[in-house]
């Protein structure tokens, strides 16, 4: 596919091949097959047997689209940061999943590779197909990726970008290509922290590519120059792509066609220029695609100050018919009386007190909410004459009138539902998720 508006000032042909497009969603599916029937030919896999991986997602999708065909048991030992669309996929393909702590030494016996060598060792039965180490990782694309970038381009190419992670993709592809145009130019886009492409080796975010250590399905020889890629810079990339390009890339894809737009600068205007997006963008919604974990990683900054609590608490006011904007109930009160409280005000969030009137957030000793009630009604009918005090949970988060209201947007998306809004120490409102989502869709 060629890029329409990412990159147009550089007048070069920007190519990406869309390798999400493959059965299981990545350019891996290419890799699993291969092993595993190679794997079957050579007696290492047979039937009952069990195949286990170490992968940050993909590779385990295409073993366990051929485990599920095949009839094999399927185990992946994967990283903690693989994003959670990734798990469910492998689960779905019925593998079963490993989680991995990713800042340890590769060595360290709790590391995704060590403790996959146990499993194999352990299990009888067990074919480790080792993605990092098998040749048939390289070869496979050899002769399946390389032909097919040759023949859809027409051999009409200048540079070839293409990212590193097992290394097998730029080694296999590099091979075949530079065998048919040895003055084609071969890019390897890696992300900072990895080992191939500088000596500060340290954790980062984007997934699949990048390695601490030199696999051996890697040939340095064939790359000819690299393009060193930051998380922020390959997150960005990614986002431009979906909404200019209408490409929904993984983190990899973003991290290819930055190395791709800084290849084009670099050598200037009237080249053809191709990279591959490794895999699509779906597996990574709660991640690159969701701004709140943008935000949080400091990927994206906040648009300004913005509106302030208290405008959403004067619009509350003004749209609540003369209602109070804050009701709480006292320690002392019956279960049912506050039960009673919440029904008349149509609230599902309630502050409790030491007394009332309420003077400080000091005051403020506890919350009941509607579904921890419910949950201790059913089960304990005759809880209803008890006091409030004994089924309170802890007491809601509190905020400043003056705090703007991005800051307290993350708190109400997640897991909070209600926060107390205090002016100069003294409690004003319960603001709830609803309150909020009422107030942006006026706002809007």
């Amino acid at each position: 596919m060629r890029l329409q508006k990412i990159g147009a000032e550089l007048g070069c042909t920007l190519l990406a091949k869309l390798e999400y497009l493959n059965p299981g969603g990545s350019n891996k599916d290419r890799i699993g097959l291969r092993m595993v029937e190679v794997a079957e030919r050579e007696g290492e896999l047979r039937p009952g047997g069990t195949i286990v991986e170490p992968t940050s997602g993909n590779t385990g999708v295409g073993l366990a689209l051929a485990a599920a065909i095949k009839g094999y048991r399927m185990i992946m030992v994967l990283p903690d940061k693989v994003a959670p669309e990734k798990i469910s996929l492998l689960r779905a393909f019925g593998a079963e999943v490993v989680i991995c702590p990713t800042a340890v030494d590769p060595d360290s016996p709790e590391s995704y590779y060590s403790v996959s060598d146990r499993l194999a060792e352990e299990i009888p039965g067990a074919y480790k197909p080792d993605q990092y180490s098998n040749q048939d990782n390289p070869a496979a694309h050899y002769e399946t990726t390389g032909p097919e970038i040759w023949e859809q381009t027409g051999g009409e190419i200048d540079a070839v970008v293409i990212s590193v992670g097992t290394g097998g993709s730029i080694t296999g592809a590099g091979r075949y290509l530079k065998e048919q145009n040895p003055d084609l130019l071969i890019v390897g886009a890696d992300p900072e922290g990895s080992i191939y492409s500088g000596t500060d080796v340290h954790p980062y975010l984007v997934e699949g590519i990048g390695k601490d250590t030199f696999p051996e399905t890697f040939d340095p020889s064939v790359v000819d120059e690299y393009v060193r890629v930051s998380d922020r810079d390959s997150f960005l990339v990614t986002r431009r792509l979906a909404r200019e390009e209408g490409i929904l890339a993984g983190g990899s894809g973003g991290t290819s066609v930055h190395a791709m737009l800084e290849t084009a600068r670099r050598h200037g205007p009237g080249k053809t220029i191709l990279t591959t997006i490794p895999d699509g963008g779906r597996g990574y919604l709660s991640k690159v695609f969701d701004d709140n974990w943008m935000l949080e990683h400091g990927f994206l900054e906040r648009r300004g100050p913005g509106p302030r609590i208290a405008e959403v608490l004067a619009y509350k006011s003004s749209a609540n018919g003369g209602l109070p904007n804050l009701v709480v109930c006292d320690a002392h009160e019956k279960i049912g009386a506050a039960i009673e409280l919440m029904q008349r005000y149509g609230i599902s969030q309630l502050p409790v007190v030491r007394h009332e009137p309420v003077d400080s957030l000091a005051d403020v000793i506890g919350s009941l909410n509607e579904r921890g009630l419910l949950d201790r009604v059913f089960r304990q009918p005759d809880s209803l004459g008890e006091d409030v005090a004994a089924a309170m949970g802890p007491p809601l988060p509190a905020v400043d009138a003056t705090t703007p209201v991005d800051e307290v947007f993350a708190d109400l998306s997640g897991g909070g539902a209600a926060v107390v809004v205090v002016r100069d120490g003294k409690p004003l409102a319960v603001l709830t998720r609803s309150d909020l989502l009422e107030y942006l869709a006026h706002a809007s």
